[in-house]
């Protein structure tokens, strides 16, 4: 990698941003874009070729998967993806989150569980998972979610649930789900509204949360919420 892609490429990821490097394979040019396709350093891509890298560049941060694709000049360049880790906090150290915690870390998440209540949240609960013994909000504003982010509350409790959801929506976590039946979140989203979010905030949330499986243990409600962050990230 030339040096002044490699620095710009580093000052994103310092910044935890995601970017893609565009390489031809000749070595004619290389170009770094960040996830919004822009520009960030290097060389400027082939004009006859733009629109195609930066569709390319999109999935490949989609999927987490870098590709080679052939150029309009015959020249083949290689797309590669630079993410930031993946995230999953957990809002509720309830029974649920004990399965989906260790399920989050199998998947590749750095997963952390965020209740206030100290008879709930014992480390012994979730071995080798961050605990975050405060409450949901402050946790949030500390965690600053990004793009990478999932977010899953699991009370049941307004008290708690709420708060998490006020930071969350105004983040750009790629997945917000909320634990309930459709009459709990009817309430839940009376509740926001009440507050100034907009129906267009609120229906970000998955709500019930995880993918309709006919889920009834905590462990079956874990693997459908883990399925629908997998479905939230891969198929955005």
């Amino acid at each position: 990698m030339k040096q002044a892609t490699l620095e710009a490429l580093q000052a994103l990821r310092t910044g935890n941003q995601p970017a893609v490097v565009v390489s031809a394979v000749d070595g004619s040019f290389q170009a770094l874009l960040d996830n919004t396709m822009a520009h960030r350093g290097g060389d400027p891509l082939p004009p006859s070729d733009v629109e195609m890298l930066h569709d390319t560049a999109r999935t490949v941060l989609r999927s987490d998967v870098s590709r080679i694709v052939e150029l309009t000049a015959g020249v083949d360049a290689f797309v590669q993806a630079f993410n930031p880790p993946l995230r999953m906090v957990i809002i509720g150290a309830v029974h649920i989150a004990q399965y989906l915690a260790p399920m989050g870390v199998l998947a590749g998440y750095d997963v952390v569980v965020v209740d206030p209540r100290r008879s709930f949240a014992a480390d012994e609960r979730f071995p080798g998972v961050s605990m975050h013994k405060i409450w949901p909000d402050d946790a949030l504003e500390d965690l600053k979610p990004d793009a990478r982010t999932a977010i899953v509350t699991l009370t049941h409790d307004p008290k708690i649930d709420d708060p998490a959801l006020h930071v969350a929506l105004r983040t750009d976590a790629f997945y917000i789900g909320s634990l309930g039946s459709r009459r709990t979140h009817a309430a839940r989203v009376e509740r926001l509204q009440a507050v100034g979010f907009t129906q267009g905030d609120i229906a970000r949330i998955h709500a019930p949360v995880g993918l309709d499986i006919g889920a009834r243990s905590p462990a079956e409600i874990a693997v459908s919420a883990l399925a629908q962050v997998t479905e939230a990230l891969r198929q955005a």
